[in-house]
């Protein structure tokens, strides 16, 4: 391995990948990726859902959805891969929003604003166009299972241009775009210090003992950045802890049919959609208090509570009644860092010159991460490229005061 580049990103993830392959676009700087983990999609990346929605409570965030949603709708173009793995679904994202019929106009003139296609539409055309969901605006009870009659008297919000990608694909594409742009990917590769003179990064050293040397060291770890900070001799002010996230998945039955968008089901507190050709389900929480904070990123219970499967399915049998209670069903778990903050991701330098950070992405980091790889790149080299973002890097700043919100939740 050489000793010497100009800079290193810590961790090949979805972020990290991106931050990587834009600078390298840009510029002839050399640039190494140090993965810890033996493969792609080992960390955050490999367990996301991978959801691409538009729709945030803050413009600027919204316009960076956009903008890197925008990557994964051209992701041939974007990559300049001949024959990329993954590919974007773009099956659309209803929105749910329950007996408030005000919000979802309210969202849609926001959208307008922005260029980005939206719908509102009643429970009738809701049926028509997806036959096996429930148009119901009532909460199901999560306590006692007990069943309603359900009511349809709210309004429908419709992201008709969001979507998903395989979360594994897309990161493997990026490792191969990476390579081809001249790129240095290793992994099993893990960082135990960041090397520092006078307050200025001078590069890595590795677990091996191998010292690499650098202008310019960027922590993409995800849930394992804290660590990091310490070793480069920064004063962590940001909450930023590893969240474990509990994901169920089941096979679709035959008799579940019509088209099954990407679901935000805000009354009932889950997200859901479709995978594999739509033979299979995966549902999980919008809800801040399904979010379960670890202590080791390397050490946490990687199976769903039974008490989340059980809740999380009842809902999901409400939104899709013709889902049977009977079926092959599994569950997996994977991490995110959470600002406890704000829920959003801070980026750019430190107080230590050369230490830059990309961390904290809280839930929104797959649909973002081409746009903040492109803010970041920018920052550093001062070029523009054409999957630039209009949201300066000034907005997530690592020394931005924290944001205020009306909620914490994955949905903020």
């Amino acid at each position: 391995m050489n000793k010497h580049y100009d800079i290193i990103v810590i961790g090949a993830g979805i972020i990290g990948l991106n931050i990587a392959y834009q600078i390298r676009l840009r510029s002839p700087l050399k640039v190494l990726v140090l993965e810890q983990g033996a493969g792609v999609g080992e960390g955050s990346t490999g367990a996301s859902s991978a959801v691409c929605r538009f729709r945030y409570s803050l413009d600027e965030v919204t316009l960076l959805a956009r903008d890197g949603i925008n990557a994964y709708q051209h992701w041939p173009e974007y990559t300049r891969l001949r024959e990329p793995r993954a590919a974007f679904q773009n099956e659309g994202v209803v929105w749910i929003p329950g007996s408030n019929s005000s919000w979802a106009p309210r969202q849609k003139a926001r959208m307008d604003s922005f260029g980005i296609r939206t719908e509102v539409f009643g429970a009738e055309e809701f049926t028509e166009r997806f036959p096996g969901m429930n148009p119901c605006s009532l909460a199901p009870d999560l306590e006692t299972g007990d069943e309603h009659r359900c009511e349809s008297n709210g309004n429908f919000f419709f992201e008709s241009d969001g979507g998903y990608m395989d979360p594994v694909s897309t990161a493997q594409d990026l490792v191969d775009a990476c390579r081809l742009a001249g790129v240095d990917v290793r992994f099993n590769c893990q960082v135990s210090k960041i090397n520092t003179n006078d307050s200025r990064a001078t590069g890595v050293t590795l677990a091996n003992s191998d010292t690499l040397h650098c202008n310019t060291v960027i922590n993409a770890t995800g849930p394992w950045c804290r660590p990091l900070y310490s070793a480069a001799g920064v004063n962590l002010s940001w909450d930023l802890k590893p969240v474990r996230i509990q994901v169920v998945h089941r096979d679709r039955p035959p008799t579940l049919e019509g088209h099954i968008p990407v679901t935000v089901d805000m009354e009932g507190g889950i997200y859901f959609r479709t995978q594999n050709r739509g033979q299979q389900l995966i549902v999980s929480s919008v809800m801040e208090s399904d979010e379960r904070e670890v202590v080791d990123p390397d050490d946490y219970l990687r199976v769903p509570d039974a008490e989340f499967e059980l809740k999380k399915l009842h809902a999901l049998h409400h939104r899709l009644p013709a889902l049977d209670y009977r079926g092959h069903i599994t569950g997996y778990c994977g991490l995110y860092t959470v600002n406890m903050n704000d829920v959003h991701p801070v980026l750019g330098p430190t107080a230590i010159e050369g230490f830059w950070v990309a961390n904290g992405m809280s839930g929104h980091g797959f649909k973002l991460a081409p746009a903040i790889g492109a803010m970041i790149a920018k920052a550093l080299t001062g070029e523009s490229g054409p999957f630039d973002t209009v949201v300066p890097m000034s907005f997530l700043s690592y020394d931005r005061e924290p944001f205020t919100l009306d909620s914490k939740s994955v949905l903020a």
